[in-house]
């Protein structure tokens, strides 16, 4: 086994045992053990089970960057501070203040990749599972927790005639070449829209106007295309199970994304504006901008306020006349 393979080999296991649990809990309840929408319905536990473990990482990711934004005022001072300075110490300088910032801040510009970097290892293992069922089908082997029996029963599932196990470039073959090639194309096509219309929201709705208005932000608008793109053209190799595990782990995300742009916004974006005019039409305290909690600061500056305007003009004493 190669190095790449050795480091793979647990989240195999760990994959295949969580589809596993699934499909023996559907097979329990009455669905077909060999049934493709019984292995269907198991690569999305799959991707249940790994979301909902990454939730607590997903709120340090957005706490992280609601620091980055409140952030980038002081950060563009330090630029303006460093601006034309080229040599060596100029910039060790500046990349020392850099990090003493997001430190005290407890902050990183890389928080955002998390989630993602996480999902990777178990992404390629349940690409590497998927794609080496027929291999193993045909060596009379297992692969990572699946005994024989259930690689077999994998391999012979399908659904709308199109194998789990095929890709738009190695199919079916015969008759379910057609349902291969359509399937993977729709999985395809929603794959990649779903991770474009995920972002393209972030940008629109969840961006303060500093953050428009920074360097980054070219990145941003090429990655918008290009990640799309690069899983497009990936996933002509993608199994029909992995399309449809990264395809809901997308929907997944989109579903968040619009909760968190909702109800916990960038500051300064106009999103964070609409939430704030919605509270304020409810009559419902402000909220903070890191935690989506109620804000006791603005809650008291609030309280603070109506109470000045309430409180009573006592009467001045009239003086009394000598008699």
């Amino acid at each position: 086994m190669d190095f790449f393979g050795t480091i793979m080999a647990p989240f195999k296991w760990l994959v295949s045992i969580i589809m596993i649990g699934f499909h023996d809990g559907l097979s329990a309840i009455g669905m077909p053990a060999a049934n493709g929408w019984t292995w269907t319905l198991s690569i999305i536990g799959l991707v249940l089970v790994i979301r909902a473990a990454l939730i607590p990482v997903f709120v340090k990711q957005i706490k992280a960057q609601r620091g980055m934004q409140l952030l980038q005022p002081d950060l563009k001072k330090l630029q303006d501070k460093y601006k034309g300075k080229t040599d060596q110490l100029s910039r060790q300088a500046m990349a020392q203040e850099q990090m003493a910032m997001y430190k005290k801040h407890g902050t990183n510009p890389f928080s955002a990749c998390l989630p993602m970097l996480i999902q990777m290892p178990f992404f390629f293992a349940l690409f590497q599972v998927l794609s080496g069922i027929s291999a193993a089908k045909d060596q009379g082997a297992g692969i990572g927790a699946m005994s024989h029996e259930q690689v077999v029963e994998f391999d012979a599932s399908s659904i709308f005639g199109a194998p789990l196990s095929a890709s738009l470039l190695h199919g079916g073959g015969g008759s379910g070449q057609v349902a291969v090639v359509v399937l993977s194309i729709v999985m395809i096509i929603a794959m990649t829209a779903s991770q474009f219309i995920t972002q393209k929201q972030i940008m629109a709705k969840n961006m303060s106007e500093e953050a428009m208005a920074s360097p980054f932000m070219r990145q941003q608008k090429m990655m918008l295309y290009i990640l799309p793109l690069v899983f497009g053209v990936g996933g002509i190799n993608f199994p029909i199970g992995v399309l449809i595990y990264w395809t809901t782990t997308n929907l997944w995300t989109m579903g968040q994304q619009f909760f968190v742009i909702r109800r916990m916004p960038t500051p300064g974006s106009p999103a964070a504006k609409a939430l704030a005019e919605r509270r304020a039409a409810k009559g419902l305290p402000a909220l903070s901008v890191l935690s989506g909690k109620r804000d006791e600061e603005a809650d008291a500056a609030a309280a603070a306020a109506v109470e000045i305007k309430a409180q009573r003009v006592q009467p001045q004493r009239k003086n009394r006349k000598k008699k």
